[in-house]
């Protein structure tokens, strides 16, 4: 079986970081699973054109290459920060026709787990070591950094983030959009609302309004 195209938008670290998942998916598999055909970024730095560089990664050009190709490959979008990551997966939605949308790619690190009965959505990113449990719900375009837990029957909705090391207990809904920051915990049962940003180290004891920033422990 051939290895299918993909291209990852946005060459910042958090792509780059995408990129290297691809390349332990395709070490740990009898045949590569994907060909990196390369990035696409509207405002690349020179920086992160020489690390692409070093990566033996092309820079394609601007993220219309993508949405204007006859025959796309699929994508994965690899920018970190939710909101961020939602104005371009909205864009890239628009610009193709709803009878030929491009394929947003869903990966999992070889040392991540899924429990039994929990469902991943398209373009959603499970970085090494995350661990989703059982039951639980990951909408479009989520990332589950390096060594985050979701817990048992928790629903994470499209474009949310869990950071490094964060644990979202069991039970929990994140909304459209939420960012859990490094280390941070959301205990049993809460809800953060769309677009809250969970500080670093932060502990979440009650639910978190849509658009509100707490940090702290308890966070507030």
């Amino acid at each position: 079986m051939s290895a299918q195209d993909l291209v990852i938008v946005g060459c910042g670290g958090h792509g780059r970081e995408v990129f290297g998942i691809v390349e332990a998916i395709n070490r740990a598999g009898p045949a590569p699973a994907w060909r990196v055909v390369g990035f696409v970024d509207d405002d690349p730095s020179p920086a992160n054109k020489d690390r692409l560089d070093r990566l033996g990664a092309a820079l394609l050009g601007a993220v219309d290459w993508l949405t204007g190709q006859g025959d796309p490959p699929a994508y994965v979008i690899g920018i970190g920060l939710p909101a961020y990551r939602r104005a371009v997966g909205r864009r890239i939605d628009a610009a193709r026709p709803a009878a030929a949308p491009l394929v947003a790619a869903t990966l999992i690190h070889p040392s991540a787990t899924v429990g039994p009965d929990s469902r991943i959505g398209a373009g959603s990113v499970l970085f090494a070591g995350a661990r989703v449990t059982t039951d639980v719900t990951l909408g479009r375009h989520v990332h589950i950094n390096q060594n985050g837990v979701v817990g048992h029957d928790t629903t994470v909705a499209d474009y949310g983030s869990v950071g490094p090391l964060a644990a979202v207990s069991g039970s929990c809904t994140l909304d459209e959009g939420v960012l859990v920051g490094t280390t941070a915990a959301i205990l049993q049962g809460r809800r953060v609302g769309a677009a809250a940003t969970v500080g670093a180290g932060a502990c979440v004891v009650r639910d978190v309004p849509p658009g509100a920033v707490v940090k702290g422990v308890p966070a507030r």
